[in-house]
């Protein structure tokens, strides 16, 4: 997770947001440093984008603009957006009052804590 200005374009952050994932974890051995696929949505559909993202072995899922709906990306984009509509039941995180990114980044963590644990207990 990476957090940004309002104003900052998305497609300018993708890049460090994969450079910033850690190991990941599973098999016995080295762990790996990279996810196998990127999914997006079309506001990342650009051939440069692309290339940077095939360069570090990782093929990219990213919906083609012009295309119709439907195209099977948004089966697993779910999953993000029903993430997100989770954390915005904490009215904090809906519209952000805090000035101080590490602030707002502790309420982050705190809803996500209590979202697992609202899941766990039932």
């Amino acid at each position: 997770m990476s957090l940004t200005g309002g104003n900052r374009n998305d497609v300018t952050q993708l890049m460090p947001l994969i450079e910033a994932v850690p190991p990941v974890r599973g098999r016995v051995g080295r762990p790996r440093r990279r996810p196998d696929h990127v999914l997006a949505d079309r506001g990342y559909d650009h051939d440069k984008y692309r290339r940077l993202v095939w360069a570090k072995g990782i093929k990219p899922l990213i919906a083609r603009r012009g295309t119709p709906h439907g195209s099977g990306l948004g089966v697993h984009r779910y999953v993000v957006e029903r993430t997100i509509a989770l954390l915005h039941w904490f009215r904090r995180l809906r519209i952000r009052w805090e000035i101080r990114a590490d602030i707002h980044e502790a309420f982050l963590t705190l809803a996500a804590g209590i979202i697992c644990w609202r899941r766990l207990v039932r």
